[in-house]
């Protein structure tokens, strides 16, 4: 094996293991529902105190310019850590404790040192195959994230503390594992600090068109994500009725199967990206995802089995385009300051995502599951028409080896 693909196959396993923190509070929810009384407030504080961590991480290293100045597998190792210890803190704490969500933004803020910081690192590696390469990253990723729901799923009717505990010895594994990562021929020297360098994203409108993308996409990603046992379990319910042990596993193996469906999506997006293009494979996928959140209403309450083969369809394309926009922006952005720019793509994007996260349930109590998707399907309708701007931009040509 290569050297090349040796550090890639390497960084993209660290990736699973750490983030597989990640989604730990989602896979965990169901259960730590049933056995402690929480409010649906505390519930939603699951899944948006990572975000609202994660954007006030990658904000920071935005702003200083972190992850082009320090050395990326220290950076990534220490914030693997961190993920690691405050995970395994919630094991032993009251579920209903003010602390969790402290505990959760913890972990929030830990991811701004292993997502975008493994997408500089992959990044140094790219040839032609910048497409490919991130869909890697990216598949890993949600498969990472699926992780939880796997273990979940497994460990039902034993204890959730122990897939807490499965994950956050996966992700100190994971920023041990990276240390023997190499960077590739593309790494740059560290860049000299500049705060108003993050201000590039916006100034640039080949850039700016990108985020707007991006920004369309995650309206979606990770409400999507967020919510989908949730959904299926709701759903199963009324197909078993409530009570039925097949609903609580059925709905972790398939909300699992979703996240690592998407994993396929993301590498055959990536690969596809580098050969007919960024845009196009973009509008594509967003255009198929919104049409998902359309229909996915109608089969609320439906046979399982034609409600799990749409879902792993829709687990597929509501991840295909994800890679593709970083890649964009580091094909567009100044080579010294990628780091910089897939952070602060990174950090609004989750920003946005807080409102979809809380505005879902609230939504659904208004007018049911059979209904609520249709909130989120603006994303990637706005997302697509930003991308199709982008497609008609002079600096279109830089992306993809011309292929836009």
């Amino acid at each position: 094996m290569s050297g090349k693909w040796r550090s890639v196959l390497l960084l993209a396993l660290a990736e699973v293991l750490t983030l597989s923190v990640w989604f730990s509070g989602a896979a965990t929810l169901p259960a730590i529902r049933a056995e402690t009384e929480i409010t649906s407030l505390q519930a939603s504080l699951y899944t948006s105190m990572l975000s609202v961590g994660f954007v006030t991480g990658t904000l920071i290293s935005a702003i200083l310019g972190l992850a082009d100045r320090w050395r990326p597998q220290s950076f990534f190792g220490a914030s693997a850590v961190i993920a690691c210890t405050a995970n395994a803190s919630l094991i032993w704490i009251d579920p209903a404790s003010p602390l969790v969500p402290v505990l959760r933004f913890c972990i929030g803020v830990s991811m701004a040192g292993l997502y975008p910081v493994g997408m500089k690192m992959i990044a140094t590696w790219a040839k032609a195959d910048m497409g490919l390469l991130t869909g890697l990253l990216v598949g890993a990723l949600t498969l990472g994230s699926g992780a939880p729901h796997l273990a979940q799923a497994f460990l039902a009717g034993i204890d959730w503390r122990l897939t807490l505990g499965v994950t956050s010895a996966a992700a100190l594994t994971g920023g041990v594992l990276v240390q023997f990562m190499a960077l590739g021929p593309n790494a740059m020297r560290r860049a000299a600090f500049k705060p108003s360098a993050v201000l590039e994203a916006w100034r640039n409108r080949a850039l700016r068109l990108a985020n707007f993308g991006y920004f369309g996409h995650m309206w979606e990603l990770y409400a999507v994500w967020g919510w989908m046992v949730v959904f299926l379990n709701a759903s199963f319910s009324r197909w078993y009725g409530a009570g039925d042990p097949r609903v609580g596993l059925n709905a972790s193996l398939l909300t699992f199967g979703v996240l690592g469906a998407g994993a396929i999506g993301a590498l055959l997006g990536g690969w596809l990206a580098d050969r007919i293009g960024r845009t196009a494979v973009t509008m594509s996928a967003m255009g198929l995802s919104a049409g998902c959140c359309l229909v996915a209403g109608f089969l609320f309450g439906g046979p399982p089995w034609i409600l799990a083969l749409f879902c792993l369809f829709w687990g597929v394309v509501v991840i295909a385009d994800s890679a593709q926009f970083s890649s964009s922006v580091m094909e567009l952005a100044d080579p010294e300051r990628v780091g910089t720019m897939v952070t602060a793509q990174t950090c609004i994007g989750f920003l946005l995502t807080l409102i979809p996260i809380h505005m879902l349930p609230e939504v659904v109590a208004l007018i049911g599951w059979e209904w609520a998707f249709w909130t989120i399907a603006v994303g990637p309708l706005l997302g697509f028409l930003a991308m199709a701007r982008l497609r008609a931009h002079p600096d279109a040509v830089k992306i993809a080896g011309g292929r836009r």
